[in-house]
């Protein structure tokens, strides 16, 4: 759970709010909200969780400490939200920071506050969603697609730098304010590229690892899963990731009925079989079929006895006249086998 300063005796101390500015309502069909962050206190159930959300939620023994926590106290930290046009479910709002405390406040019966935040991007809600787990946990503590979605992020070329600062400084405010400098941001203009290098040295990576991590950023939800889960390496992962999402598919739903062992080598094949991949095909190389090696038949040798061998040959006699003389004898002993066979059918 979040660490409370003592010194923050209410929420509009920690956003820096006035009373008047502090409305808690009642989720409606429709709510007019003002274009200033507000607190409103929500029922988790009437917030849909962010779309393509990549972090895992507590489970076991971390959830139900969380969930007992809130039941006995409440949710003591507000949950970031944004407002959105009313979907297909009939949700106005989608959660940005707060996944795990949503989840434990449903389980507890305990309603949400929360900071609103309207008009907001795609672009700078996936900064919300990232920057909220970066800041909360250790990089290094992430699973690889965990990994994979902040890099991408750091990564990607519609991310205005100066924005993302003004973002994660407003986030480290909201998690401790008392410790928050003064700096400011770089200034409005984006990157439009950042080189993996960069990227990499943010995070003590190499160039090479970030390639990776992108190209993992690619799979499905499903092999991200099975790729955090440590079912296949990750240079397979990485493999798996130029196929088609269609393929994925197929690929994921053969091991979901299989325990095949993935190895870098049959997701390079699987690879160079991308456009052409069936169902059938798919199964024969995680299987390992579709690669396997007829055995060699061999046929059982047997020596000569060294009697007989001189009672018939002599010692100068070379393999070909040998294998020659054995070929031929064997030929009339057989002939004159089904010729006996024949007198006696007769």
């Amino acid at each position: 759970m979040p660490k409370i300063n003592p010194r923050i005796k209410s929420i509009d101390d920690l956003l820096g709010l006035d009373a008047a500015e502090e409305r808690p309502i009642e989720p409606t069909p429709s709510v007019s909200l003002p274009t200033k962050n507000t607190i409103i206190t929500l029922p988790p159930q009437a917030i849909r969780a962010f779309r393509g959300h990549p972090f895992r939620l507590y489970e076991g023994d971390r959830l139900n400490d969380l969930v007992e926590s809130i039941s006995e106290h409440g949710v003591l930290n507000p949950v970031i939200i944004r407002k959105i046009e009313r979907d297909e479910d009939g949700f106005e709002y989608e959660m940005l920071a707060g996944h795990n405390r949503q989840n434990a406040a449903a389980i507890a019966n305990r309603e949400l506050p929360c900071i609103v935040k309207e008009n907001l991007s795609d672009e700078d809600a996936w900064i919300y969603v990232i920057e909220t787990n970066v800041l909360q946990r250790s990089f290094s503590e992430m699973l690889p697609s965990e990994k994979a979605a902040v890099l991408a992020l750091r990564y990607s070329k519609m991310i205005c730098q100066g924005r993302r600062n003004d973002i994660v400084e407003e986030l480290k405010r909201l998690e401790n304010p008392d410790e928050i400098r003064e700096t400011g941001t770089c200034g409005i203009e984006c990157h439009k590229s950042k080189s993996r290098d960069v990227v990499g040295a943010e995070y003590d990576l190499k160039g090479r690892a970030v390639a990776n991590y992108l190209r993992i950023n690619e799979l499905i939800t499903p092999l991200k899963r099975r790729i955090d889960d440590a079912e296949f390496p990750i240079v397979a992962a990485v493999q798996l990731s130029f196929l088609t999402e269609q393929e994925q598919q197929m690929v994921d739903d053969v091991l979901s009925g299989n325990e095949y062992k993935v190895n870098e080598g049959k997701v390079i094949l699987l690879r160079e079989y991308t456009g052409k991949l069936t169902p059938e095909r798919t199964e024969q190389i995680l299987s390992g079929e579709f690669n396997r090696k007829p055995k060699k038949s061999t046929a059982t040798a047997f020596k000569v006895k060294p009697a007989i061998y001189k009672k018939y040959f002599t010692a100068s006699i070379s393999q070909k006249e040998f294998d020659s003389i054995v070929d031929e004898a064997l030929a009339l002993y057989f002939a004159q086998k089904g010729q006996e066979s024949e007198q006696e059918a007769g």
